[in-house]
């Protein structure tokens, strides 16, 4: 496969992936942390160093909003929810093995 190709897939691959969590907000991102070891922000830095990279001006807010499909806050107030002791426990443990 060449070069193009593939990022064309990878990108398409990515919306998809974007797509499904947006699709899915009852997931809490604490849950995909104590999970997989990343998140929906996670997403959100990736894509605003991937532009950084690329010379591209986005920062993590702007990011976020495209991740997000809205603005952060506003994601927040819809979807998020409280935190259980349980939850913070598991992201703890999880939050370190998310960072490299």
């Amino acid at each position: 496969m060449d070069e193009k190709t593939r990022q064309e897939i990878e990108a398409q691959v990515f919306r998809k992936l974007v797509d499904h969590l947006r699709a899915h907000p009852e997931v809490q991102n604490l849950d995909l942390m104590n999970l997989a070891y990343f998140c929906r922000n996670c997403l959100s830095k990736w894509y605003a160093g991937a532009a950084a990279e690329a010379g591209v001006t986005l920062d993590y807010d702007e990011a976020r909003e495209i991740v997000y499909g809205m603005p952060y806050a506003e994601y927040k107030q819809r979807h998020q929810r409280e935190a259980t002791p349980e939850q913070l426990e598991k992201f703890a443990v999880a939050e370190q093995k998310a960072t490299p």
